[in-house]
């Protein structure tokens, strides 16, 4: 039987990802709400067959927290999955060894073959993503938020607070609130300071 560690701090995301794969395959799932906690996991019940890593969560720092894992996980595939981010971001991750690169956006019927196809020893990543917008300044992010959304978050990633942004945008605090707590369920960011680094890790400036 197959062993998948999926390490994601939104419960939700976990459970459903963890969820369908069980039930589609017969596979036993180990669950981890932050990369420490997927570390420990590797370190004392590992090697895993896959491994699913969340590119934003709580203590990855991006690449580092792939490298470590790949590192540590005995030469079995290790993959990165994200809601934010940009292609960039995963072409580095599969140059630096990710066994593949999953969109949060991606179909139920799709990331059960992505992870067949990883367990099977190959790369995987989706080309439409891959190859979105290629030779244009277009960043992802202008399709998943609006401008006014994507004017609030860059001042979130410039560190003003609230009442800055809304003195900037001549708009009312309580306004910034409701575009902030948008943000974060576009996002699926936990907090104000946690899109600011979605949005960094993305390429968002």
């Amino acid at each position: 039987m197959k062993r998948i560690l999926i390490a994601d701090d939104h419960d939700l995301v976990r459970d459903t990802i963890s969820a369908y794969i069980e039930h589609q395959e017969q596979c036993e799932i180990a669950l981890a709400e932050d990369f420490d906690a997927a570390a420990t996991k590797i370190a004392e019940e590992g090697p895993f067959d896959l491994v699913l890593l969340d590119y934003s969560m709580p203590g990855m720092g991006g690449l580092e927290g792939l490298g470590r894992a790949i590192a540590s996980n005995g030469g079995n595939p290790v993959a990165i999955i994200s809601g934010a981010a940009y292609p960039a971001t995963a072409q580095a991750a599969l140059a630096a060894g990710a066994s593949g690169f999953i969109p949060k956006t991606l179909s139920a019927r799709s990331l059960l073959n992505a992870v067949r196809f990883m367990l099977a020893g190959e790369q995987f990543a989706p080309v439409d993503f891959m190859t979105q917008e290629v030779g244009s300044d277009k960043h992802p992010f202008e399709e998943l938020l609006s401008e006014r959304e994507r004017q609030v978050l860059g001042g979130l990633c410039r560190g003003l607070s609230n009442k800055e942004v809304a003195h900037e945008l001549y708009l009312q605090e309580v306004t910034i609130k409701l575009h902030v707590k948008t943000l974060c369920r576009k996002l699926e960011a936990r907090n104000r300071t946690h899109a600011a680094m979605i949005a960094k890790d993305a390429g968002f400036s």
